[in-house]
């Protein structure tokens, strides 16, 4: 077992919401007690945190049977939209699936501050159609109804606001609950940040926090994914978020999804370790008691590059026993969010016109900026194929999903429809930054300079599975045939072998020839053959947003020591790839920044292309994986604008293309021997 620890740092951020305690104070509630706020933020001492698997070794967990009626796939359900299980078909061809795997509800420490009051019912209500109720009182309804969800509230604090509301709970007594009732009624901010070190551990004995409590909710989030789930027509998983940080704001967040029924009887939290190796360790003994799961890293673009090092946490080079369990643990990453987008970074791709897309260049919750190494997808992918090449371990062949981070128990997946995350304290356009504040800040500055100017509508995860069941979706997950969008249901396939056929974009059968004679996306594919490999990649577009306007194959390999990147075009709405410069002629999409009207027939409504690696080498490592762009839309920043009838802020993108990613294929060459 990893017994390292973190040194954590005063001042955390409201539990990985991407809210700063500064920003809190400046927007949530008025400035009543400064002192108070400076005393919390510059005094609270760090410390070297307690290992649960290290003190409680001997601890025997009690096991969590779920009731006999919520079995994962078996017994019928109705949740709170009368969802009632379907007859489960299963193609083996596999169908697109789309779903949220990051969604925060009332019992969020930090979703509870912002005012958000639905429940995790609530929450699987939203994804099924029904229309629920911001914390402003508006009314939410996704555009079209997800297949599956799973509600990750924070672990830490799990359920600790609501109960210091209620008078039957053990905390309501608590010199702090008093203290945060007393403040919804005043807004006075300072009870909130007295409530930070509790929130980040930073405190020596903890009176405040009651586990039975902390169970109860968990069980509660547990028993409405098993209540909500409705094989063949609606999955959920049982989940939370683990929200880890390092010394100074370094984001390490992850989603824990859970295969099956049952749980165990208390989350792992940062309050138990602050580093993710120690969380592995965790679901590495959760999988031996039988439950099997998987985390989720996200936001690492905020993560100032600790997310993907090249060491584990003390410093050490990564080995193979690291880069096994965290390939054991983490099959997948959340490339984007609401909190931003973390394929790449123009200073790490600076050749990729299109790497400059929804960067979020702070760290989550602070505004310090977040250096681009270390941080982003591509970088990681490239720098895992040179540990490869040189140690034989790759602890970064992960694939891709999104999902939206949510604390409105709602995700917000369209441009023209957006109410952002953080309940009351960014559902105005001034909050969010896109329109002028009433009156200047006490700096001069116009608008407010938060960091969710950076945030957008985004993001969704996309399966492959035989069926919309627990056992499928999760198998999906687990393969990597998974693919991200920035909110559009844009449906993406990619294949590769030595043997796909010459005709695959006209036959009528390419997808089982896909699978016949290649590997999906997720998998590998091995040199050695005769012919070199092929690539098969299809796109199809959002009926309710933009049609497409090209695919692109974005390549990554290692040549003579070094990582190397590449995008090819490869299928256009208009004409065909220029040979030279390996891009798609222009197709005359365009969009009214004064009204967001676009003409959409220049854009097509599916791609697909049969391609070969024209500077492919079968002694190189590489990977490669689809990016599809759909046509121009006005951002959500020139909505608000508009609507305000003012004018739009120019040091932000006035427009942008939404997009999915596919995960990757990798290529490896065969050891020649002797």
């Amino acid at each position: 077992m990893h017994s390292a620890a973190i040194m954590k740092p005063a001042g955390s951020s409201i539990a990985g919401s991407g809210i700063s305690n500064d920003q809190l104070s400046r927007v949530l509630l008025p400035l009543t007690n400064k002192s108070v706020h400076n005393m919390i933020r510059l005094t609270t001492s760090a410390f070297i945190l307690t290992l649960l698997l290290g003190c409680n070794a001997d601890k025997e967990e009690t096991p969590v049977t779920p009731p006999a009626d919520a079995a994962a796939d078996t017994a019928a359900s109705a949740g709170p939209s009368g969802y009632g299980s379907a007859e489960v078909t299963r193609n083996p061809e596999r169908v697109a699936l789309f779903g949220d795997l990051h969604v925060h509800t009332m019992y969020s420490f930090d979703a509870y501050v912002f005012g958000t009051r639905a429940s995790p019912d609530d929450a699987y209500a939203f994804a099924k159609g029904d229309t629920i109720k911001h914390a402003s009182g508006m009314e939410m309804q996704i555009r079209r109804p997800l297949d599956f969800e799973a509600v990750t509230d924070h672990g830490t604090y799990l359920g600790m606001l609501p109960a210091m509301f209620d008078p039957e709970s053990t905390v309501f007594a608590h010199p702090m609950a008093e203290r945060i009732r007393e403040a919804a009624k005043t807004r006075d901010r300072s009870a909130f940040l007295a409530m930070l070190p509790y929130i980040a551990g930073n405190v020596e004995k903890d009176d405040l926090l009651d586990k039975n409590i902390v169970r109860d909710t968990w069980r509660e989030i547990a028993e409405s994914a098993n209540r909500n789930n409705a094989p063949g027509k609606f999955t959920t998983f049982i989940g939370y978020e683990y929200t880890a940080s390092g010394p100074e704001f370094e984001n390490m967040h992850r989603n824990v999804i859970f295969k099956g029924s049952d749980w165990p009887e208390l989350p792992f939290t940062r309050l138990d370790s602050d580093n993710p190796e120690n969380l592995w360790d965790w679901m590495d003994s959760q999988r031996d008691s039988g439950r099997e799961l998987l985390a989720i890293p996200h936001n690492s673009n905020g993560s100032n590059g600790w997310m993907f090092t090249k060491t584990n946490m003390v410093g050490d080079p990564i080995d193979a026993a690291y880069a096994e369990q965290r390939m054991r643990n983490e099959p997948l990453v959340e490339v984007t969010q609401v909190k931003g987008t973390s394929d790449t970074h123009p200073m790490l791709s600076p050749n990729d016109e299109w790497a400059d897309f929804e960067i979020m260049p702070v760290r989550v919750g602070n505004p310090l900026p977040s250096q681009a190494p270390g941080s982003y997808v591509r970088e990681a992918y490239l720098n895992g194929l040179l540990m490869e090449q040189e140690k034989g371990i790759n602890p970064y062949r992960f694939g891709l999903i999104g999902s939206s981070d949510t604390h409105n128990a709602a995700g917000s997946f369209d441009e023209d429809n957006y109410w952002s995350k953080t309940g009351d304290l960014d559902i105005k356009p001034e909050q969010r930054g896109s329109v002028p504040l009433k009156t200047p800040a006490a700096d001069g500055s116009m608008y407010a300079t938060n960091a969710n100017r950076y945030w957008g509508a985004s993001g969704m995860a996309g399966v492959w599975a035989e069926s919309n069941t627990r056992d499928d979706v999760y198998a999906a997950l687990r393969r990597k045939e998974t693919f991200a969008t920035t909110g559009s249901f844009i449906q993406v396939r990619f294949f590769a072998g030595h043997s796909l056929p010459a005709d695959m974009v006209t036959r009528s059968d390419a997808v089982a020839a896909g699978y016949a004679n290649g590997v999906p996306m997720g998998s590998d594919v091995l040199g050695g053959a005769e012919s070199e490999p092929t690539f098969y990649a299809w796109a199809s577009r959002d009926a309710g947003t933009r049609p497409l306007q090209r695919m692109q194959i974005i390549k990554g390999w290692v040549k003579d020591g070094e990582t190397r990147e590449k995008v090819f075009d490869v299928a256009c709405a208009k004409g065909t790839v220029d040979p030279a410069t390996g891009r798609c002629p222009d197709n005359g999409a365009t969009v009214d920044l004064a009204t967001c009207a676009t003409n959409d027939e220049t854009g097509v409504a599916e791609l697909k292309a049969h391609w070969t690696d024209p500077e492919f080498d079968p002694t190189e490592r590489a990977f490669y994986y689809v990016r599809v762009l759909e046509n121009p839309q006005c951002r959500w920043s020139t909505w608000d604008a508009i609507r305000a009838g003012v004018p739009r802020r120019e040091d932000l993108h006035a427009t942008l293309q939404e997009r999915a990613w596919s995960s990757p294929i990798w290529y490896a060459p065969v050891k020649k021997q002797g």
